[in-house]
């Protein structure tokens, strides 16, 4: 009797041991996500939203690794649209109406591209989204390109990094940091 009890045991654990194999392994370059504000969804894990408090910007990201390489100018040409990261167009959203270095641009969902250069990077908001790298990137579809100065950093960085910070005592007022190797943008964001 107690060996028909644990049939139903072993075909259970036969199926999942043998479903476990079908699945792929880890992201070589795994998904992240910043807020602005910085710490918006890590208050929520422990504390109800204080009123007026809100999301002003979302951006979903993979996170590729220097792996011992020279990033910009070899692993990430200069002088090519780049789609920020690895895998899939990294993607912005405002939930409100954002000023980018000085240029308007409307609440929404965009992907972010940049064009590296040794001394100057060219950001690139754009409409076409999921997309898989910068390979059927569209010029005709951008909604705002801006150009930011390029600084080095004191410490090279194994991952690609994009955070937000606060500018200033206006909430609204922001930078986007993007980072990786020894390189370094700053790009001054504020919402409506």
């Amino acid at each position: 009797m107690k060996i028909f009890s644990l049939i139903p045991f072993l075909l259970l654990s036969f199926t999942l041991v043998t479903s476990a194999q079908t699945l792929r392994g880890l992201d070589k370059s795994p998904m992240d996500m910043a807020y602005y504000p910085d710490d918006f969804a890590h208050d929520r894990k422990f504390a109800p939203a204080k009123v007026g408090d809100k999301a002003y910007a979302r951006v979903t990201y993979s996170r590729p690794a220097k792996k011992d390489r020279e990033v910009f100018g070899k692993l990430v040409p200069y002088g090519k649209v780049w789609r920020v990261g690895a895998n899939e167009a990294t993607e912005v959203k405002f939930f409100t109406d954002a000023t980018i270095g000085g240029k308007q641009i409307k609440a929404g969902v965009y992907s972010l591209y940049a064009i590296p250069n040794e001394t100057d990077w060219t950001l690139i908001f754009n409409t076409d989204l999921d997309q898989w790298g910068a390979y059927s990137y569209k010029q005709d579809l951008d909604i705002l390109r801006v150009t930011v100065p390029v600084k080095k950093t004191s410490e090279p960085l194994e991952n690609l990094a994009i955070q937000f910070k606060k500018a200033d005592d206006n909430s609204k007022n922001s930078t986007m940091m993007i980072a990786w190797d020894n390189t370094l943008v700053e790009v001054p964001v504020s919402f409506q």
